[in-house]
């Protein structure tokens, strides 16, 4: 049997193994998209791409079969750029969002989408799980933020943008009326502490996700009940305080610790802060004359941090909210809470601080004539709602009929396609590489598939799998050069082409070109974690 070595690391296969069985072998990973084990290699994408001493170019390691003394390297410099450029051509002919526009207009990029399908499908309570993953006040938000989420919404180029705020509210209304409102699942405490000063939204929202992540929060604030800005600064015929109270007290059973009408740098001193905790948050709202000499920050009107992980210049010590910007936006401090809390475990955790990861999102850009009325035909014709009662918000019927109102920009397969997961790895721009935009199409005829041809690489694995599955028309390559694309013969239906192997295409397709018209895409909580201390259920 042939012996090779990948990456200095000798390996014995198969005669007729391939340089990507070899490396499996090895536990080296080769990132791949156009493969299917079982199924011919195409070689088509080139994502595989590997060096072998003494070739004249990059080879694809699906493909390529082993010889006896190979020497290959599967991760320099040359390598990872070929592979790069692989994917930024790909992504130059791609059209479609990974992420809704609503998501990322969101500075809590909460899962809106998701969150759109779970109220229109009746599931309120994976809705709320969906909500506070990244937002840990939506009753509060459902009725002060000013929606930019609904400024970048794509219905509203139509007929009014989806009532994201509304329906963020009822979601949220309608969990805390239950007789066990939704908690979320918690890491075992993982025995380090962390001060959060300040109670207001940036504060609160760092200790529910601190808390969760195993670290036990104790927060300070000078005031007589928590809620800074959202409790003494907004009006209460605008925010009920019993509103603002309800879930507080759920952050609270949590675990999360509140040492009230106690103002750090007077009642304590910042230096016996940072004894008693391992890190230190700063959310106070606002700078007061004499706040950053009591916090011994370096700061004017605004305290000082890094961009990407809201990191002051004294150690263990970050800040966020008013702080340090002054957008005045609610749902900015909160989404400020949640990431710092990302940093602040990151250091406590010894890891390097580097903030979220933010994931790679592709953009398909203002829509052209006629590509409107494609997204409307999966949408219901009902203009925008209205509350009978707009004290009261959405009702039920009020709040599904809105739900089925959204466009569903986001893709079906974001989670799981490689072609993102492949292009967040290797850096990718889908902007390196200019060309024409194929127009946005949905074959939507087959009761269970949707077929995007946009998001199609042309990788053939689904004509192969209709093939040996003898499918009477099964699908094949219409078309030539950059015009070839993957169709039914005879311009037939998607639903006549895979009477029998739709399911098995969807799972097969590395990106979301085919893909199933009930899938919810997002993920769920963790049914296998403890539950927090303090959980009063």
């Amino acid at each position: 049997m042939p012996r090779i070595t990948i990456d200095g690391r000798e390996v014995e296969v198969e005669a007729q193994a391939t340089i990507l069985d070899a490396a499996e072998k090895l536990g080296i990973e080769i990132p791949t998209m156009c493969y299917l084990r079982g199924h011919e290699a195409t070689t088509s994408c080139m994502v595989c791409v590997v060096k072998v001493a003494g070739a004249a170019s990059l080879v694809p390691a699906c493909g390529t079969s082993v010889r006896d003394g190979m020497v290959v390297e599967s991760d320099c410099d040359e390598v990872r750029e070929a592979r790069k450029a692989a994917l930024e051509l790909l992504l130059s002919d791609h059209v479609g969002d990974c992420v809704g526009p609503c998501a990322t207009g969101c500075p809590a990029h909460m899962d809106i989408p998701l969150m759109i399908r779970q109220i229109a499908a009746g599931q309120m309570r994976g809705a709320i799980a969906t909500v506070k993953r990244d937002i840990a006040l939506p009753a509060v938000l459902g009725r002060i933020c000013p929606a930019p989420c609904e400024n970048v919404c794509r219905r509203a180029q139509h007929d009014g943008a989806v009532s994201v705020c509304l329906l963020k509210r009822y979601v949220a209304d309608m969990d805390l009326q239950t007789a066990e409102p939704y908690l979320p699942r918690c890491l075992p405490k993982r025995g380090k502490r962390v001060a959060i000063i300040g109670a207001g939204p940036a504060g609160l929202a760092a200790a529910y996700y601190l808390q969760q992540d195993g670290f036990d929060c104790t927060v300070f604030d000078d005031h007589d009940e928590p809620g800074g800005m959202l409790r003494y600064a907004v009006p209460e015929e605008e925010l009920s305080h019993d509103v603002l109270a309800a879930e507080i007290a759920q952050i609270r059973k949590l675990g999360v610790e509140l040492r009230l009408r106690t103002r750090v740098g007077v009642s304590v001193s910042m230096e016996d802060v940072r004894r008693e905790f391992e890190a230190v948050f700063i959310a106070v709202g606002v700078l007061k004359p004499g706040d950053a000499e009591a916090l011994k920050l370096a700061a004017s009107d605004k305290v000082k941090v890094d961009a990407a992980t809201y990191a002051t210049d004294l150690p263990g010590v970050f800040a966020g909210g008013d702080a340090v910007r002054r957008r005045k936006m609610t749902v900015r401090a909160v989404a400020d809470g949640k990431e710092a809390a990302r940093s602040i475990a990151q250091y406590l955790l010894g890891e390097k601080v580097t903030g979220p990861a933010k994931a790679f999102n592709s953009r398909m850009g203002k829509l052209r004539d006629g590509e409107m009325e494609v997204f409307l035909e999966a949408a219901s014709s009902s203009a925008r709602q209205t509350p009978a009662d707009p004290a009261a918000g959405f009702t039920a019927s009020e709040a599904r009929h809105e739900s089925l109102r959204c466009l569903r920009c986001d893709c079906r397969k974001g989670d799981v396609c490689l072609l993102r997961q492949h292009a967040q790895t290797h850096d990718a721009r889908q902007t390196r590489y200019k060309a024409e935009r194929r127009p946005f199409v949905q074959e939507t005829q087959h009761p269970d598939v949707v077929y995007e041809p946009g998001k199609c690489i042309d990788c053939g694995i689904c004509i192969e799998i209709a093939s040996q599955a003898r499918e009477k028309l099964g699908l094949t390559f219409v078309g030539r050069g950059f015009d070839v694309r993957v169709a039914v013969p005879f311009s037939a239906p998607l639903s006549d082409g895979l009477r029998l192997v739709g399911e098995r295409c969807v799972a097969a397709c590395p990106t979301g070109a085919l893909a199933r018209k009930d899938a919810q895409n997002g993920q769920s909580p963790k049914e296998d974690e403890t539950i927090c201390e303090g959980d009063e259920r």
